[in-house]
Order: C-alpha cells, then structure tokens, then sequence
C-alpha cells in the first residue's frame, strides 16, 4: 500500500541554499567550542533555529515510533517525512567540521588572545538580543511580568557564567563526561547559554577539547552518548514551549543572553585556569583598541545578518500575498 503524501511534510529546501547552510552550520559548531558564545544564539541569528529544532523534534518523535509504536514503521516514516533533511544534514556537517577543524584554534585563541576574544563575542552576543524580540508575538498581558520574567533569567544565566571558575580535570572519570554531554547539549539548543561554559564549569572543557584534538574515541564516545540523551529528553520540550508558549520562552531566551554577557567582558582578572574561565570584572584597561573594535565588528555583523534576514522575511511575505490573492 502506498503511503498518502503527507501533507505537513516541508516543502524541497532549494539547492542554492546548500552552501550557505553549510556555512550555519560550521558558524554554529565553532561557537560551541568557545566558553561564553551560545550555538543557539547563531542558529536564531542566522535564521534557522525554529526549523532545527521542528526538525529535531520530528527525528526523535520517528525514534520514539519505533520504540513504542503503535504502528511503528508508519508512524516512523511520517515523522521522517516531516524533518527537513536538507537543512539538517549540512547544518550537521558544517558543525561535524568546525569541531574537527579549529577545536585547537579556538581554545588557542580564547587562552592567548582573550581580551580580543571576548570583545569580538560581547558584541556578536549583545547585538543578537534584539533576534528573540523581533520574533515575540503580540503581548496579551503586561509587560512588567515580561520584563521580571527577562530579569530572572538574566540573574539565573549570571550566576551559571560566574559558577565556572576555570577549574579543570585532565582526565575525568567518563560517568562525570556522560552527565556533563547531557547538560551541555541542552545549552545548544538554548540562546544565551553556553554548552562550553557549562563544561568549564564541571571543569572538563580542556579535557574535551583535547580528546577532540587527539581523537581520543572512548571519551568522544561516552561524550556523544550523553549528548543523545540529553538532546533527546530536551528537545521535545523545547518545541512545545514554543509552540504553547511562544511569547514566554522569547522572552526568558532574551533574557538568557543578556545575562551570559557576563562571561563575555573583555576585561576580567584572571581566573586561575587556562582555558578562558571568567574572572572578576575589570574597567576597560589595555589592550583596548583591539577588543572595542572587535566589540563593533561583532554588533556589525549581527546587525548585518538581521538586516539581510528581513529582508528575506519581507520578500517571503509579499510573494505569499501574491500567491493568496492569485
């Protein structure tokens, strides 16, 4: 018997936007690499954040088929039918590759430049809060409760950035690597924070660093287990959150990545690790043409990107207008 379209399946995803989903992705996977930038943040900057987690959602909801069923091939099939493969491959790719590729550059940078390091993403980070406001929906209640709402993630975020106080572990036991993957890959999904500070915090972001590097396959392995089970419990309840209760986790997200924005302050103290741990924060003290300029680039490139996903969202609307009244 063959299976009826369905009709809530995505539309072909054109080709031309191959490479540039390419380019999301590997901008993605290298902010995961470094403490303090979220890979959530860039997924909503450059525009695809929604249908990645729609997509994810659709993936795990075919898994669960076909655990639980009932019909468990058909309704596998219908969820896969419904994820967006050519988004979701590239985008993995491009991630799979900035991880393989600058895992050591990166930590390079943030240890030997982290003044420059931390300017260029406060300005990436700080200029990416107006992408979940341009998203919120229309208010039905008060704003105040918006904005303690805002408040009370940005403290919660605050706090989480100032826990990671650069402390490592060179070989950890691979229970704490399973636990701490299933935490960090909720924070990828989530704008604001940081897997990688959540790493840092545990105290095995070297570590991890180096088991990439050195192509340490038991601990990559314990590590991607974590990670599935931690992308599978969270992702699910994050698309619904969205889809129930858009305005809220706007919001709360918003303020997420207003608080991770004190790990990203040019000027800390040191904080006694070698891997870009916040310290106490400082006035702005030498090096400080490099960093502001860093800070502006940052702001100019978000900016930018926002620009040109307006753009878009204009052209979209006016040719699905066309197409109603048709």
């Amino acid at each position: 018997m063959v299976a009826e379209p369905d009709a809530s399946a995505p539309g072909p995803r054109p080709v031309r936007l191959l490479p540039l989903d390419l380019v999301r992705g590997f901008l993605i996977g290298s902010a995961e690499l470094v403490p303090g930038v979220s890979g959530g943040t860039v997924a909503l900057v450059t525009g695809v954040y929604e249908q990645l987690i729609s997509s994810a959602t659709h993936v795990l909801g075919a898994g669960r088929a076909l655990v639980l069923g009932p019909d468990r091939q058909s309704a596998a099939l219908t969820e896969l039918r419904r994820t967006d493969w050519r988004l979701i491959l590239p985008v993995l790719f491009g991630m799979g590759l900035a991880v393989l590729t600058i895992a050591g550059v990166m930590s390079s940078f943030v240890t030997d430049h982290p003044e420059h390091a931390r300017g260029l993403f406060f300005g990436l980070v700080a200029a990416s809060v107006i992408v979940p406001i341009r998203m919120l929906p229309p208010a039905h209640r008060s704003t105040v409760f918006d904005g303690a709402l805002a408040l009370a993630a940005a403290v919660t975020a605050y706090l989480l950035v100032s826990l990671a106080s650069g402390g490592t572990s060179t070989d950890p036991p691979l229970y704490v690597v399973f636990f701490a993957a299933a935490v960090a890959v909720c924070a990828l999904v989530v704008p604001g924070v940081s897997g990688s500070f959540l790493l840092l915090a545990i105290g095995i972001y070297t570590a991890t660093l180096d088991a990439v590097s050195g192509r340490d396959l038991a601990y990559l392995a314990v590590f991607a287990a974590g990670a599935a089970c931690g992308l599978a419990s969270f992702v699910q309840l994050l698309g619904y959150l969205l889809r129930e209760h858009r305005r809220t986790t706007l919001v709360v997200m918003t303020g997420l990545m207003v608080g991770s924005l004190r790990a990203l302050w040019p000027w800390q103290s040191s904080s006694g690790g070698h891997d870009g741990g916040p310290g106490a924060l400082l006035a702005p003290t030498e090096p400080l043409a490099g960093p502001l300029m860093l800070m502006v680039l940052g702001v100019a490139v978000v900016l930018a990107l926002v620009w040109v996903q307006a753009l878009v969202e204009q052209r979209e609307s006016r040719e699905q207008a066309e197409r109603t009244s048709a």
